[in-house]
């Protein structure tokens, strides 16, 4: 049996780089491609020969303990096939791009001609550094063209790219394509992709097996397939929640207000992001102090299923505060929840106001949510019905 090799200087340093660029991208859900692993390495590379120089050699044979620095210098070899030597700059120098250089790099320009700006491109690769190095017709091109074919809009581009860098660096035709053919099979509606990769870009990077997993905790619940792909469409970013950490928990806690959590999740999914002891709780404990029950919240809840995704503080505090000064009884919220979703300045006040003037009373759901005409002739209805 032959002995194993120690390995060799170049060995060590990829073993190195390549811990590094697989922990970042271990959120990408898939195995990553040559190419990809490339241009990963090359900031790690760069940053590396820039700190330690002719000693960046010793630095790897003694790791982890440094080398002495009156230690003589040992010749670098020339860099394997791996690394294209043409692209090795210091990262700074990528992120520190002159406008005024007149040498901007051809994806750069590409970019620019999107209305993004040399800060918005510093500010994606001081967080993505591999993208510096895609190759504009390999790789950002043919990601953005196929975008816009898909009806996103052009002035969507840069807030999609800053999200998701990393949607640059996956294969169309292996990853990209078979990913939303896959989603689409779960009923994500395939005439909505633009809205869908604009509201949640990283949708497109997550594993099968991640999407499957949410998607059987829906289905779980009681949900259609025809209410999944809706969920997926309207809220796709569901899928970023764990379902042990967030979902799970969150449906437990609506179901101990009596609260139906399908339909629930199904009109307002942004409840399930929400932290539980710092959203849902104190929501549920501020109408418990104004002397609602349980029973009641979760009437509520069920009713305006946006209601706790309301601030406390901008949002319910204030608007109870003028509720109280209206005269309605409690139970009138419990009626109406909806009063929450109303601006209290541009709706609330005016409309309360108007009432007030004309000397009648209507139900609050008939002050907020009828039209401007047909608010004026419940007035006047209410005003020829007390005067006969």
């Amino acid at each position: 049996m032959p002995l194993q090799q120690e390995p060799s200087t170049s060995q060590m340093l990829l073993l190195i780089t390549l811990s590094r660029c697989f922990s970042q991208n271990t959120n990408l859900g898939r195995e990553l491609t040559t190419l990809e692993i490339r241009d990963a390495l090359i900031p790690y590379l760069e940053s590396l020969l820039e700190e330690h120089g002719d000693m960046l050699v010793d630095v790897v044979e003694n790791y982890p303990n440094p080398p002495v620095k009156g230690k003589p210098a040992v010749q670098i070899p020339p860099p394997t096939p791996i690394i294209d030597s043409k692209k090795l700059r210091p990262v700074s120098r990528v992120t520190e791009i002159d406008a005024t250089a007149g040498n901007l790099r051809p994806h750069i320009v590409y970019l620019m001609e999107f209305g993004m700006s040399i800060e918005q491109i510093n500010g994606i690769i001081r967080r993505f550094p591999s993208f510096a190095y895609y190759s504009l017709e390999g790789k950002i091109k043919p990601v953005v063209e196929f975008f816009l074919e898909l009806g996103v809009p052009k002035e969507d581009i840069p807030t999609i790219l800053t999200k998701r860098p990393q949607l640059c660096g996956i294969s169309l035709s292996e990853n990209l394509k078979p990913t939303m053919k896959f989603l689409e099979s779960l009923g994500v509606d395939k005439k909505q992709w633009a809205k869908v990769i604009y509201r949640f870009p990283a949708l497109l990077t997550y594993s099968r097996d991640k999407v499957e997993e949410t998607i059987d905790f829906l289905r779980e619940l009681g949900l259609s397939e025809d209410n999944v792909g809706k969920i997926l469409t309207r809220c796709p970013n569901i899928v970023s929640y764990s379902v042990e950490d967030n979902l799970r928990p969150t449906a437990n806690y609506f179901r101990s207000l009596g609260v139906d959590v399908g339909v629930l999740l199904f009109r307002c999914p942004q409840n399930f992001g929400l932290s539980i002891e710092a959203n849902l709780k104190p929501v549920t404990e501020f109408f418990l102090e104004k002397g609602y029950t349980l029973e009641e919240i979760g009437t509520m809840i069920s009713r305006f299923g946006a209601l706790y995704t309301f601030s406390l503080s901008d949002n319910l505090i204030p608007k109870w505060d003028f509720f109280v000064t209206m005269g309605y009884p409690n139970s009138e919220l419990v009626k109406f929840p909806q009063f929450f979703g109303y601006s209290l300045e541009e709706r609330i006040k005016p409309r309360y106001a108007r009432m007030k003037r004309s000397g009648v009373r209507l139900l609050l759901n008939q002050v907020l949510s009828l039209s401007s005409r047909n608010f004026e002739e419940a007035l006047e209805k209410k005003l020829k019905k007390n005067s006969s």
